[in-house]
């Protein structure tokens, strides 16, 4: 796919965050609009799936660690073809198969119910290794919040996933530089992102998160007999401007001004 029609794709996925998040009162606008090119890049152009036949077990997977941010995955899962787009209105309503974090038993495209912050890498180390097990040829993806990253978990999981060398396993660190309380720097410094991860046997790549270019060459570098790490720099509440580096778009739903004005910034559809 062009990187015209990439982009294009991210703009229909970032009107449809605003929309989902509006209609449910309740959500994660920043977070969700700072990791839409990473997500575009996976499902239409890297990951090796098949709509067809969405239980396919060959398929490469992506895990959303940081599941919060289940607005922009649902909205890519609809572009792509899993699902009606028609149901994305439906975000965190009762009786909904789109709720507040992916739940793999109620949507097709969902590889793992994640929420808790830690587990979710620690659920794509385990499928990486199983698929090392089987010597089948699938890959794992994972995104992870910066924020999360204070977890102890997420460490744990990367000494397994060193130690058993999954050169099957992609982490990409969300590194917009912002959680719910404030910078990471003022909640819990996470110092030389960097070099922990190579510290921790990981292959570290450092990019723009929000350009194609570099998403493509950071996914596509070959790397062997060790775990991939992107840091993949972002602007929280990318592409709408009153949402851009701002803390208080973590988890806040826009009032039907606010919604207004983002749709007419990202051009309305």
């Amino acid at each position: 796919m062009e990187e015209k029609e990439l982009q294009e794709k991210a703009l229909e996925v970032r009107k449809n965050i605003i929309k989902m998040i509006y209609e449910a009162k309740s959500g994660h606008p920043g977070g969700s609009l700072s990791m839409v090119e990473i997500l575009i890049a996976l499902y239409f152009s890297k990951m090796n799936i098949d709509t067809n036949n969405k239980g396919w077990e060959n398929r490469d997977r992506l895990v959303l660690s940081k599941g919060h941010g289940a607005p922009a995955l649902y909205a890519v899962l609809a572009e792509r073809g899993y699902f009606d787009k028609e149901e994305l209105i439906s975000l965190r309503k009762i009786g909904s198969r789109l709720q507040g974090h992916p739940d793999l038993h109620k949507l097709p495209g969902v590889d793992a119910s994640t929420g808790s912050l830690g587990q979710g890498i620690s659920i794509a180390v385990g499928m990486a290794l199983g698929a090392k097990l089987k010597k089948a040829g699938y890959n794992i993806y994972c995104i992870i919040g910066d924020g999360e990253a204070q977890e102890g978990q997420v460490w744990e999981a990367c000494m397994s996933a060193a130690h058993y060398n999954l050169d099957n396993f992609t982490l990409i660190l969300d590194y917009n530089k912002l959680q719910i309380d404030g910078t990471n720097n003022e909640v819990m410094s996470l110092g030389d992102v960097y070099k922990k991860f190579e510290s921790f046997g990981f292959e570290v790549l450092n990019i723009n998160g929000n350009e194609f270019e570099d998403i493509f060459k950071a996914l596509d570098s070959k790397v062997n007999n060790k775990p991939k790490c992107i840091i993949a720099e972002t602007v929280k509440g990318k592409g709408v401007s009153f949402m851009e580096n701002c803390v208080g778009w973590h988890g806040k739903a826009p009032n039907n001004e606010e919604m207004q004005l983002a749709l007419e910034e990202l051009g309305r559809s």
